[in-house]
């Protein structure tokens, strides 16, 4: 193809690009988008974006310099109840009076039609709503009127802003379809932003330039020899960059089982400031590399200084870790001390809040005041202790080196053995067990000197959950017996927090209905404060509903209640990873005890499965002898992450899987 037929046909493209483009505007709905029962290319769309353009401008005012002004129109088409949640929309913004935000919506209109005719329904001030977050966010909400199936909505909204370091974040991607997305950025040549893109679906790009000016007033200074200061009316001319992202028919990105955070791989472009340049003033660089983010974040008054200060705790540390030796016996005994005295207050940040010496006096912080604490305590010991910066599986992963990455920080401790891991916020954790949210990928340790190196979050040990459960089959197929379970690790903490505060018989209520509504009896729980050890719990069990008798032979599920039922995965093709959060082993010891009169007619086939590059395994092995049947099942993965490029050979594996824990023990009788 010769150069002046690409040229054409890129000429077309984007001819009808801007056609479309111009076509999508509010209050142009059509009645054939509001006979449209489904989405053309998605029959299970519960609704579907049909366009949605955003737009990112600079104001100037002479008093406040510049602020970045969002707006950002949407229509939404309705097609099912489940996607009435769509009909409402919520922004959230900072509120913090010296750098507060603005938003106002407006344009918001339902639309239906009634009798052929299309019918709009205004929102109203009561469909308006605005509430604090936090002491730093608030949001706005609006819940569209009078929605139901085949509704189009459509509404504005706008952000002024002064924080500019960041560009509005823009997904062009969603859990539903999205028929267009647009958005574009106009940026004064002052800011130099830092632009990252993710996701599998990627949009058109395209880069203008062109001169813009500003008009402002230029005072001299009062001169006492004069009759005051003099004004005149100047112009700035600058060059604005127009950068626009233009992505049509985007396929809805669906959450499956075992992602840490959705957001993480929707199609989506973010900016950050790296560097302002004004007029006659030094250039200043803001962030380009890690080494530089980390040092920024050091140098904060509310980070590396909060770390110098030990007065406040320094008599009741030294009397702690006086009669202790080893640096495992001072690691567990500052840690036990900061969780056990200073509550997590639910704010997150790797900056302190209150600061640490105020927090130790109140007995409650935030993420920073109480990992920091922990981190000048651990040095005050004597430990090779520094923070490591974290961003939280709600806060996306860490890709690129920003200041804004991250939202967290945790404490860690270099030692001969490798790094120890620590989260205070969390009541139930252990050395090297973090809270999950914390598990998302990579972290940036940063040290005095300024150094910084990557850290690996994810746990490598294995989480176990073992089970030995020996129960009997009656003639009428009642099954009776006794349950010993053994949590590890991850498990362990996970179900340390889930009872946490539950009155035992409601616990014992939930578990009975969980499992074939079972009877409970002798229930034991042990380990549930010794946090360095497995938790367990024994109990003896009776079900009726447990087996099948059909004429004179009984079908037993030989797992009862811990049979996988269903396949975690039912997607096609999966785009992103497949997320554990922590390598574990499920073993299953079992011993069934058969009725007198019957004999065993069959039981499930031995298997031994082995995943692709052993990432993890299914074990099945059978044993008969004389009216006891025993199993020994096993489910491993050994990574807490498996990519994408093995999803069908892990689905294919689940599938095996859940096929033989399904299959029946049959007994006939003798």
């Amino acid at each position: 193809m010769n150069f002046f037929k690409c040229f054409i046909i890129c000429l077309i493209v984007s001819v009808k690009i801007n056609v479309y483009s111009q076509e999508l505007e509010l209050g142009k709905v059509t009645i054939a988008e509001l006979q449209e029962k489904r989405h053309p290319k998605d029959s299970a769309a519960v609704a579907a974006i049909l366009f949605k353009k955003g737009k990112v401008d600079f104001e100037y005012n002479q008093d406040q310099g510049f602020t970045m002004v969002t707006e950002v129109v949407t229509r939404i088409k309705i097609y099912k109840k489940e996607g009435y949640e769509w009909a409402n929309k919520k922004v959230d913004f900072y509120s913090v009076s010296n750098s507060k935000e603005v938003v106002f919506f407006s344009d918001a209109v339902t639309y239906n039609l009634v009798n052929g005719k299309v019918e709009k329904t205004k929102l109203k001030s009561d469909g308006v709503f605005e509430e604090k977050i936090n002491k730093y966010w608030s949001s706005k909400k609006i819940a569209m009127p009078n929605v139901s199936e085949g509704s189009i909505i459509e509404y504005t909204y706008r952000v002024k802003s002064p924080r500019i370091a960041e560009l509005t974040d823009w997904a062009f991607q969603a859990s539903i379809p999205v028929n267009y997305s647009e958005f574009k950025t106009f940026v004064p040549e002052y800011f130099i932003y830092n632009t990252n893109m993710k996701g599998t679906q990627m949009p058109l790009r395209t880069v203008e330039k062109s001169r813009k000016s500003i008009n402002y007033t230029y005072r001299t200074e009062i001169d006492p020899n004069r009759n005051g200061a003099s004004s005149s009316q100047e112009k700035l001319e600058f060059e604005e960059t127009l950068t626009s992202y233009i992505a049509k028919d985007l396929l809805a990105l669906k959450e499956e089982s075992f992602v840490n955070n959705i957001n993480n791989y929707i199609s989506s472009v973010s900016h950050e400031l790296s560097s302002i340049r004004y007029p006659n003033q030094p250039y200043k660089n803001l962030s380009s590399n890690w080494l530089d983010v980390a040092k920024a974040i050091y140098q904060n008054e509310d980070f590396g200084s909060e770390l110098n200060k030990t007065g406040y705790f320094e008599d009741e540390i030294k009397a702690l870790i006086t009669p202790l030796n080893s640096p495992e016996e001072k690691i567990a005994a500052i840690f036990t001390y900061v969780k056990n005295n200073v509550k997590w207050n639910g704010f997150r940040g790797y900056y302190c809040e209150q600061g640490v010496r105020t927090a130790f006096k109140n007995k409650t912080g935030n993420v920073g005041d109480i990992n920091l604490m922990l981190t000048a305590m651990l040095r005050f010991a004597g430990l090779e202790a520094n923070p490591v910066l974290v961003s939280t599986r709600d806060n996306g992963i860490a890709l690129f080196p920003s200041r804004t990455a991250f939202d967290y920080v945790i404490a860690a401790i270099e030692s001969p053995n490798g790094l120890v891991l620590l989260d205070a916020t969390e009541a139930n954790s252990i050395p090297n067990v973090l809270p999950t949210r914390d598990l998302n990928w990579m972290g940036r340790l940063i040290r005095k000197d300024g150094s910084s190196s990557e850290v690996d979050l994810m746990p490598k040990t294995s989480s176990n959950d073992v089970v030995s459960m020996s129960y009997a089959v009656d003639p009428s197929g009642k099954v009776s017996g006794k349950l010993q379970r053994l949590q590890s690790h991850y498990n362990a903490m996970l179900f340390r927090n889930r009872v946490k505060g539950e009155n035992q018989d409601a616990y014992l209520e939930k578990l009975e209905n969980e499992n074939g509504k079972i009877e409970i009896d002798e229930y034991k729980r042990n380990n549930e404060k010794e946090l360095d050890l497995p938790v367990t719990e024994a109990f003896s069990f009776a079900g009726s509903n447990l087996c099948e008798v059909i004429q004179d032979k009984i079908y037993i599920n030989p797992l009862l209640f811990y049979t996988y039922k269903e396949n975690p995965f039912k997607q096609e093709i999966r785009e992103y990873p497949i997320d554990y959060g922590f390598p574990f082993m499920d073993r299953y010891n079992i011993n069934i005890q058969i009725p007198d009169g019957y004999v065993v007619e069959s039981v499930p086939e031995p298997i031994n499965m082995v995943m692709q590059d052993d990432l993890g395994g299914f074990k099945f092995l059978t044993n008969v002898s004389g009216n006891t049947i025993q199993l020994s099942v096993q489910h491993q993965i050994k990574v807490s992450i498996v990519a994408s490029d093995y999803y069908e050979m892990l689905k294919q594996y689940y599938q095996k899987m859940i096929e033989k824990e399904n299959e029946k023990i049959v007994l006939k009788k003798a």
